[in-house]
């Protein structure tokens, strides 16, 4: 079997069999994009060995990608190979022994209040494109530490108690509670009365559920939200770019800060592991140490 058809068969199996989300298998294929490139896609698999993926790694260095993006490609070849041993295509799987890179730990970047303040009432100030779904969008996002994803697939028969609190599919398929502010729930309902005029208008009336719609009432995609948070946060707006994940590290950091228990943070976040959200404790000490020197007069 050549590489090219290898990688075909994997990415059906992740997607038909295992179940993977739109999104992960879009991840493996761009990754295993890279190994066609270097190791060129009619190359048979029996002849691939440990080193000329060594030299993949090494080829992804002079590139400058981040140590990230290398372990992402590590660990979707790794995947891939696995996948050949596992049915037969391979007596022997070159890519056991390969290490990924060490990563440097980074600060999650996160908002101050006046920060997420300034961009939540941003589309009711400069209304770029749709002021009361853009002002929901960023309150929602703020208030439940949603991902992005999640907030995409949110629908309206996924709350509870009016709009209180939804229930969210995450990461692996897992399903959790998260819970709306008081903003959150205003700016909703301000949003769903202009929604149910926009889908009407479009015709597109009771063709979906989800919350978040286009202004030409189709349901909008983690690319189309993405664009949203960046026109407003960039030039056009407050010109103080912000990452989309930014509303969750906000929203971890400030419950943390505020002293709530790291573990019921971590089931709001939907963290499988606790040590994920552990990083916010650092970053809230740290913010801590800087207030203090800044403060204190001896310090």
């Amino acid at each position: 079997m050549i590489l090219n058809e290898l990688i075909d068969e994997f990415l059906i199996y992740i997607s038909s069999v295992r179940d993977l989300s739109e999104n992960t298998v879009m991840g493996y294929k761009n990754d295993l994009e890279h190994l066609k490139e270097f190791l060129t896609p009619t190359l048979d698999i029996t002849s691939i060995t440990k080193e000329n993926l060594k030299l993949c790694i090494g080829q992804l260095s002079k590139r400058h990608s981040s140590n990230a993006s290398i372990n992402r490609f590590i660990a979707a070849v790794r995947s891939l190979f696995g996948y050949a041993y596992k049915f037969g295509y391979l007596e022997k799987n070159p890519a056991l022994e390969i290490k990924t890179v060490k990563l440097s730990k980074k600060v999650p970047r996160f908002m101050t209040k006046a920060e997420v303040d300034t961009l939540c009432n941003e589309p009711e100030k400069n209304e770029i494109l749709w002021a009361s779904r853009d002002h929901a969008l960023f309150e929602m996002l703020y208030s439940s530490g949603c991902r992005i994803s999640e907030i995409t697939n949110l629908c309206l028969s996924d709350f509870l108690n009016g709009y209180d609190r939804a229930v969210v599919t995450g990461k692996g398929d897992k399903q959790r509670i998260v819970y709306f502010s008081d903003e959150a729930k205003s700016a909703l309902k301000l949003y769903l009365a202009d929604r149910k005029k926009v889908m009407e208008e479009n015709g597109t009336a009771g063709t979906t559920d989800r919350i978040f719609i286009s202004q030409r009432g189709r349901p909008l995609s983690v690319r189309g939200i993405n664009y949203i948070i960046t026109r407003y946060s960039g030039a056009e707006g407050t010109n103080h770019h912000v990452n989309p994940h930014a509303f969750r590290h906000t929203f971890a950091t400030t419950m943390i800060g505020n002293g709530a228990d790291v573990r019921l943070v971590q089931e709001m976040l939907g963290h499988s592991s606790i040590s994920t959200t552990q990083r916010y404790t650092h970053i809230t000490t740290e913010k801590l140490i800087e207030t203090y020197n800044k403060a204190h007069p001896h310090s």
